[in-house]
């Protein structure tokens, strides 16, 4: 009996933990889509090195590729000084995008902190004109609109501040330095590292003299933090992760990826970049895409690659229909500003959002087959047909759903839409023009459990 007793009390206590993470989880998984920030000095020389644009890499690891040494480095910041930040407007324009949380880059791989620390001088308030700390008027400015906060941090990578760690990259993936066979051969020998200023201090000094004491200040200085958005675990100890990750007690409903250390520091999701994982990769956990809207993370003055605002918005609902966020990515000036084509791609995706979010936020991923014309999201009973290719013949068919339908209309209209199921095979009568271009959305309502 006490044996049963025990695996009883094992039972609901584990019921209960997997209940509050779930609860811990929810607001994250209504949310489906959020805005990455990627900022900092690299915003400076935007891309190019001595005259030479990288070849390879977002802007925000000219660092490494160019094996730029850390005293010439460290002179961008006395150019960053970003007098036209307006933090109220860029989440503004977040909200109205559509977008439900901001992580911004509070501390990238080059070190340099968007905040004023006491751990670090290499930091806006100290190492800048601008003087300020950057992060305190965003926090302010999602509180105002409603958005949750996020922090991300380069928690082993840190090529400024002595001990932090380097994943190697080699010269001749930068700038045609003469010297780039001597900067090769020095950093196999001293685990990437390419300037002597790096290794004054070991990987454990780092980590207790800058990285725990600045995750604490960013789960202690700002309020409520939603998300921690750790990133490439390059020589992560397991004991420097659970430093870290101890620190997560300061903010008892935070969420956090998967990237503290793999694979034994899972966090609560996952993070594919720069794709969209296909069905079959998907196990049941939780999930998100962070993906730029060009070419680049970090600011680049040449990457004219955008995404059109029919890729990205179709981007999205891939995503949601596979059960998954999107974090977008907008890569701001030296000066503090958003790329034009970010604020008109953001503009055209809140379009979008403004008649369509409903199928978008709070759904969960298709419970039929795929269908050829587009993707499918639902609520309950309620299925979101959004549809990219407009049928020529004006019937939609949707395989695979058995279900008696109450109703179907588009978003954003008032007519009810005319509809017959053949078995398994449910048809819905449309104009003959989509409503949107980029995907017209019917909301489908069913008898029954999907």
């Amino acid at each position: 009996m006490k044996k049963l007793a025990c695996l009883l009390t094992m039972l609901i206590t584990a019921q209960s933990l997997f209940a509050q993470k779930d609860d811990h989880m929810k607001w994250w998984r209504d949310a489906r889509f959020g805005m990455f920030i990627h900022w900092g000095v690299y915003a400076v020389p935007a891309g190019t090195y001595k005259g030479y644009p990288m070849a390879r890499g977002g802007g925000e690891w000219i660092m490494n590729r160019s094996k730029i040494p850390v005293t010439e480095y460290q002179q961008y910041a006395k150019q960053f000084n970003p007098v036209k930040y307006d933090a109220d407007a860029w989440v503004k324009m977040a909200k109205d995008a559509g977008m439900k949380y901001i992580v911004i880059t509070a501390k990238h791989h080059d070190g340099f902190a968007l905040f004023n620390s006491k751990a670090s001088k290499w930091n806006v308030a100290d190492a800048t004109p601008y003087g300020k700390d950057l992060l305190k008027p965003l926090a302010a400015a999602c509180k105002k609109y409603g958005i949750k906060l996020g922090f991300y941090y380069s928690q082993a990578q840190d090529w400024n501040n002595p001990g932090g760690a380097v994943a190697r990259k080699e010269m001749r993936e930068g700038w045609p330095n003469p010297d780039s066979a001597k900067i090769d051969a020095y950093t196999k020998e001293h685990s990437g590292h390419w300037d002597p200023a790096q290794t004054t201090a070991t990987f454990d000094q780092y980590i207790d003299r800058v990285a725990v004491p600045q995750v604490k200040e960013l789960l202690t200085n700002y309020g409520e933090v939603a998300v921690l958005w750790w990133d490439t675990p390059t020589n992560m100890t397991d004991d420097a992760a659970k430093k870290l990750q101890s620190e997560l007690a300061l903010q008892p409903n935070i969420v956090t990826n998967d990237r503290l250390k793999r694979p034994n520091f899972p966090g609560d999701y996952k993070t594919p970049e720069q794709r969209i994982p296909n069905a079959s990769e998907l196990d049941g956990r939780d999930w998100e895409t962070c993906m730029t809207m060009n070419g680049t993370w970090g600011y680049k003055s040449y990457d004219n690659k955008w995404k059109s605002v029919s890729t990205l918005v179709r981007n999205l609902i891939d995503i949601a229909s596979k059960g998954g966020n999107y974090l977008l990515n907008v890569g701001p000036t030296a000066e503090g500003e958003f790329p034009e084509e970010s604020i008109k791609s953001l503009k055209g995706i809140g379009d979008w959002m403004k008649v369509n979010g409903e199928a978008i936020y709070g759904t969960k991923g298709n419970p039929l087959q795929a269908q050829e014309w587009g993707r499918i999201t639902r609520k309950q009973n309620t299925l979101y047909l959004s549809v990219f290719d407009w049928p020529s013949n004006g019937q939609l068919s949707v395989s695979g759903l058995k279900n008696k339908v109450k109703s179907a209309t588009i978003l954003g209209t008032k007519g009810k839409l005319k509809t017959t199921v053949n078995g398994d095979q449910l048809s819905v009568s449309l104009p003959t023009q989509p409503v949107n271009e980029i995907a017209t959305v019917v909301k489908v309502e069913v008898e029954g459990n999907l």
